[in-house]
């Protein structure tokens, strides 16, 4: 017996789809983790007690499950109470919100490794906390972080796979489906390994870039 790739590039159109479909999925996904994580981390930073209490749990929640079962609960729990979402809108939620929770540790990290010196300094020439926020806080904290945000990042790629299980239409439900009506799973799944392996290293090395890019830019301390 021997491997036949060819069966499965035989349906090339439907494996183009699902790919962009997983890449566009994963960017709008990430983005808006990120941002819901900056918020997250702000709001437990300058926030009051109590609302740095329940975003802690929040993230101690959706940290402390595992991604297939929060989206099990999302998808198929949601309608229980009112909430019902079709494959895609549901996948990008679930995404956003498991990945804010991780974001938010790696901005909170990086909010606690700027100097004090540096806030201490802002707030002797007169700027507001909204100022020091965006003219300190954010550009210094962005080049602490941006090795864990890439990978983390990289991380949720590799988590899109999941979403096959909601019938999102990604390269794991497609290729898996593909190999399964063509009898070449094995073809199909080694394949699949090698599209995300490709991502990885890709995503990888264009965040190396951008650090090296940055990193001229980065703050003495």
């Amino acid at each position: 017996m021997s491997l036949d790739f060819s069966i499965v590039w035989q349906q090339f159109p439907q494996i183009l789809s699902a790919f962009w479909n997983t890449i566009w999925i994963w960017i709008v996904a990430t983005i808006l983790a990120i941002l819901l994580g900056f918020v997250v981390a702000a709001l437990r930073r300058y926030g009051p007690l109590w609302l740095n209490l329940l975003l802690r749990l929040y993230v101690e929640v959706i940290r402390g499950t595992p991604f297939l079962i929060q989206l099990f609960l999302l998808y198929f729990g949601g309608p229980f109470i009112g909430l019902s979402l079709e494959p895609i809108p549901a996948g990008l939620l679930g995404m956003t919100v498991y990945g804010s929770a991780y974001f938010s540790e790696i901005f909170r990290a990086g909010f606690a490794a700027i100097p004090p010196g540096h806030i201490e300094a802002a707030e002797c020439v007169g700027l507001s906390r909204g100022q020091i926020v965006r003219r300190i806080l954010v550009p210094e904290m962005t080049m602490l972080v941006l090795p864990q945000i890439v990978n983390m990042a990289i991380i949720l790629m590799k988590e899109t796979a999941i979403l096959s299980i909601i019938t999102v239409p990604e390269l794991t439900l497609v290729v898996g489906a593909i190999g399964s009506q063509q009898y070449a799973f094995v073809e199909a799944m080694t394949m699949l390994a090698l599209f995300y392996w490709a991502l990885v290293e890709l995503s990888g090395w264009l965040g190396g870039l951008a650090e090296k890019k940055l990193s001229k830019f980065r703050f003495a301390h």
